[in-house]
């Protein structure tokens, strides 16, 4: 099976359609498929349900698809950074489910291994846990989270073979090898292409959960929060 296409358009290609449910990879601005998601976006499908530990920033990443009014309902860990976002669930354009970030990595990563529902303490008490299953298991209250199975999973990985074989780099691998199983259907991309198969001891998505790869293009590693402190001088 060839899964390498020459871009990003070609990755996506017959898979987008209104009303499905999108899981993205990405921490921050770390690990972003961005070149996927543009092609999501110039491809005008609305509705969409999309899961990603947050939505990008104002202009950035996934708040392309709302600058775009593409996103119905959002399920998500962490929103902080994108004022549209905000203004759009205050406005009830956007349904928004937020779950706990290891909660919301355990959903993706049982979607992933055939695992329906699961129980968790975290979230008890909460709003999080309203209308859901409660159950007691050794003396205390668990909340029953059900797994995320997505249409198609958006992912970004540093380095993948011709197989789809896939590692990360630092922080990008907190939900991209979660997001990567988790989907019916799996495109990445990558920023680099290895010559040869890589090494199984170093893979951290096996190849069986990638449907198509694309390399990325170079751009500028975006910053969330630039924050520096003085440089000190020491005199001798």
């Amino acid at each position: 099976m060839i899964k390498l296409r020459a871009i990003a358009e070609e990755a996506l290609a017959g898979l987008l359609t209104d009303g499905m449910t999108i899981a993205v990879g990405g921490f921050g601005l770390c690990g972003v498929p961005y070149d996927l998601i543009e092609v999501v976006r110039d491809s005008e499908v609305t509705g969409l349900t999309i899961v990603s530990n947050n939505m990008g920033v104002d202009g950035k990443g996934l708040g392309l698809l709302l600058e775009n009014r593409q996103v119905a309902k959002v399920i998500a860990s962490y929103v902080g950074e994108n004022k549209l976002f905000a203004q759009q669930y205050l406005d009830k354009v956007l349904d928004v489910e937020f779950s706990p970030q290891g909660t919301l990595a355990e959903r993706m990563r049982a979607g992933g291994a055939g695992i329906a529902a699961f129980y968790t303490r975290t979230g008890v008490g909460t709003p999080v846990a309203e209308g859901k299953p409660h159950a007691e298991f050794d003396g205390h209250v668990h909340v029953r989270e059900r797994a995320i199975v997505a249409d198609l999973a958006l992912v970004h990985a540093h380095t993948a073979d011709q197989a789809g074989n896939l590692t990360y780099r630092a922080a990008a691998r907190n939900f991209n090898p979660l997001v990567a199983t988790c989907g019916r259907v799996t495109v990445a991309e990558a920023e680099h292409l290895a010559e040869e198969f890589i090494n199984p001891e170093l893979v951290t998505t096996p190849g069986i959960y990638v449907s198509r790869l694309v390399v990325a293009r170079e751009r500028t590693k975006e910053i969330e929060q630039r924050t520096v402190r003085p440089r000190v001088t020491v005199e001798a």
